[in-house]
């Protein structure tokens, strides 16, 4: 039998739940992947430590002026390899001969320009940076066809679709499907009322029943902006209009997403909350790698739970559908506020049911417009995140 060739892997976001499952899973498997490229934004410490035991040929800093603090550590602790810092070099490293395969999973917008940079140098891109594709979805799409690469979902719920659906991503009208459903573990405050909402705290909103993420994300997966955002990459992933993805309440996040098919079929992927199983597939696919993850004990679960969200309390989901109905560069704006919102209730300077106020206000100044290049994008994007501040200036 012919040996592997070894994958060299960039891990952009390297510091993060995502870089450390993913490295997790690189470890195990020596022989089948390298982690070439680490990325971090400024977790110096962090990112040293990861180099001592990962050995990667470059390390990276978002924050220039930790340049000579990473080089300096990096020395000292007996790691040599090239040190680079800023978006640029982030950007360049994803697109270099040092990685054949990218992990896209630096948070937010700043990841958008590694994550195209991946795609138009044909790299095998591993998707978990969902915002990228909300923001500029047909951009990214157009760069991974010219760049002839691959793009697989990291996202559990769009592995699962990926897993659940004939050849990963084919043309839904081709292939029988009906519908995509998302499942939603609706968070640390499913259930509650607007009324029980009124004075959450950032330390509630990140205490994620299921899920072991980041704060960003734990705060998405409250207001369920993180299903909203779900939604949209679906619709370019996969081509599927929004009247076919739907979402469905399920509070043991066991089953990740189903496909149902126009036959009355319905194939669901099924497996422990762990990212290390998506991350796996994506990383070894079209064969599968062990993940790490405990087998799925289904007699030892409680039953199994299935309800409808909750829009009119939970209201950033119906705001993201609205968005993607709008089409156009709604939904970058959609993204823009909402980050917006989520760093300003992080900071306690706006109360949890705010946020979908602010994304809708910004929403409403700024009506979708034609997606044309990275630039105008960036310019919209900068533009929401204004809008985003002015509102919220006006309500304090």
């Amino acid at each position: 039998m012919t040996a592997l060739a070894i994958r060299n892997v960039a891990v952009l976001g390297a510091t993060g739940s995502i870089g450390g499952n993913t490295l997790d899973v690189i470890a195990r498997h020596p022989q089948r992947f390298r982690a070439s490229v680490l990325t971090a934004h400024r977790q110096v410490e962090a990112l040293v430590a990861l180099c001592v035991q990962h050995r990667p040929a470059l390390a990276v800093i978002a924050d220039p002026a930790l340049e000579a603090e990473l080089a300096r550590r990096l020395a000292a602790a007996g790691v040599r390899c090239d040190v680079a810092s800023g978006p640029a070099a982030i950007a360049a490293a994803a697109a270099s001969s040092l990685c054949d395969t990218v992990v896209a999973a630096i948070v937010g917008a700043a990841g958008l320009a590694s994550t195209l940079a991946a795609a138009r140098a044909g790299k095998r891109l591993l998707l978990a940076n969902k915002e990228s594709i909300v923001m500029a979805g047909p951009l990214l799409l157009e760069a991974v066809a010219a760049g002839g690469g691959a793009l697989i979902p990291v996202d559990s719920e769009h592995n699962a679709l990926f897993q659940c659906l004939p050849g990963g991503r084919p043309p839904l009208q081709r292939s029988g499907v009906r519908r995509l459903i998302l499942t939603a573990s609706g968070g640390p405050f499913r259930g509650q009322t607007r009324a029980q909402l009124a004075h959450v705290t950032p330390a509630q909103a990140c205490k994620h029943p299921n899920w072991v993420m980041g704060r960003k994300i734990s705060v998405d997966s409250a207001t369920l902006m993180n299903k909203g955002l779900e939604v949209i990459e679906a619709h370019h992933l996969f081509a599927a209009p929004a009247e076919a993805i739907e979402v469905l309440v399920h509070p043991q996040s066991l089953v990740h997403s189903l496909v149902e098919y126009v036959d009355g079929s319905v194939l669901a992927q099924l497996g422990n909350p762990d990212m290390r199983t998506a991350i796996a597939h994506a990383l070894a696919w079209p064969e599968r790698v062990e993940a790490g993850v405990a087998p799925l004990d289904l007699a030892a679960c409680a039953p199994l739970a299935f309800e409808p969200p909750d829009l009119a309390t939970f209201r950033c989901l119906a705001l993201a559908y609205q968005a993607l109905r709008a089409g156009g560069d709604a939904p970058a704006v959609l993204n823009a506020a909402n980050e917006v919102a989520v760093e300003a209730f992080l900071a306690g300077a706006l109360p949890f049911l705010s946020i979908a106020d602010v994304v809708e206000a910004v929403l409403a100044e700024l009506p979708g417009q034609a997606v044309v290049d990275i630039a105008t994008l960036d310019e919209r994007d900068r533009t929401a995140r204004e809008a985003a501040r002015r509102v919220l200036r006006n309500a304090c």
